[in-house]
């Protein structure tokens, strides 16, 4: 181990919740096996954190979860900042750059429910803020109560135990990061309900002329790194965001990359699905042609 930075501790930006916590600990832990340095972890509280009470696809705001943290590297209060990936609008403030994305967890969605999938009723009562959740429980024709629900990952849970709500959608990976796997009734398969773009995957924020650029690049994980390239390619080449009830999903399989993408109406009609192959090395390649296909399917 490495220690470069002299007597002044490192500083990392992170949200507060629970979720981002264990995350950003996680960093620094993998961080700690390359060099020998205090890291400091600076809590800050973001636009989307002090918005509680609205649907967030109604918010036309980008970087909602990010912009406060951005602001703190671009002006040198923290080092670097650590977000949920797919919290991060397609094209970065100018001076900041991806300078690690680690090994993604499963990108899957899971139920979290007393009852089966199966055995949810017609009106039973599903809690998310997401339009892309929304649009896949209509596509799958469940018929069900469509309920707001905000709150950290533990709070959403404990409105399902307590019976606010029959069932909510959430991402696999923040429950096993958590420790809340024993939460999760059915995980979906990926083209059954399409994730988010970068779902299950971490990044590392720094300024393009950090010092520490080359110590955050060796916690890079390849395949994840080009999974999450190619889905957020077909984002950032569409033009839209969480407005749009897209899922997109990339899985590496030795040195091919398969893609799947689907655009829906909030009602759950396709619009648009594409699925294609292609080497891992051009996975940016393979997310322009992917959503090159789509728009010529829905314009």
């Amino acid at each position: 181990m490495l220690n470069y930075f002299g007597e002044d501790s490192l500083k990392v930006g992170t949200r507060g919740s629970n979720l981002a916590m264990t995350q950003t600990k996680n960093i620094i832990y993998q961080l700690s096996k390359i060099i020998n340095e205090d890291i400091e972890i600076k809590i800050i509280r973001t636009t989307g954190d002090k918005i509680t009470d609205s649907q967030l696809y109604t918010i036309d705001i980008k970087g909602i979860f990010t912009k406060e943290l951005d602001k703190a590297v671009l002006e040198e209060e923290v080092d670097f900042a650590v977000h949920s990936l797919k919290d991060l609008p397609t094209v970065l403030s100018e001076d900041l750059e991806i300078l690690a994305v680690p090994k993604r967890e499963s990108p899957n969605e899971v139920l979290v429910s007393p009852y089966d999938w199966d055995e949810l009723n017609e009106g039973a009562s599903l809690g998310t803020s997401s339009l892309r959740r929304e649009a896949f429980c209509n596509y799958h024709k469940k018929n069900l109560n469509i309920k707001p629900i905000r709150g950290n990952i533990d709070t959403r849970v404990k409105k399902v135990e307590n019976g606010e709500y029959d069932a909510t959608i959430m991402a696999k990976a923040g429950l096993k990061r958590l420790g809340l796997s024993n939460h999760i009734k059915k995980v979906f398969p990926l083209e059954y309900f399409t994730p988010a773009a970068g779902q299950g995957a971490l990044a590392v924020v720094a300024r393009s002329d950090s010092s520490f650029r080359k110590y955050l690049e060796k916690i890079t994980h390849f395949n994840s790194l080009q999974e999450v390239k190619a889905e957020k390619t077909v984002l950032e080449e569409l033009g839209v965001g969480c407005q749009w009830p897209l899922g997109v999903s990339a899985v590496a399989n030795n040195d091919k990359l398969n893609l799947f993408s689907i655009l829906l109406t909030k009602e759950g009609e396709i619009l648009s699905k594409v699925k294609l192959s292609g080497s891992i090395k051009d996975a940016e390649e393979l997310g322009k042609k992917a959503a090159t296909k789509m728009m010529e399917e829905y314009a």
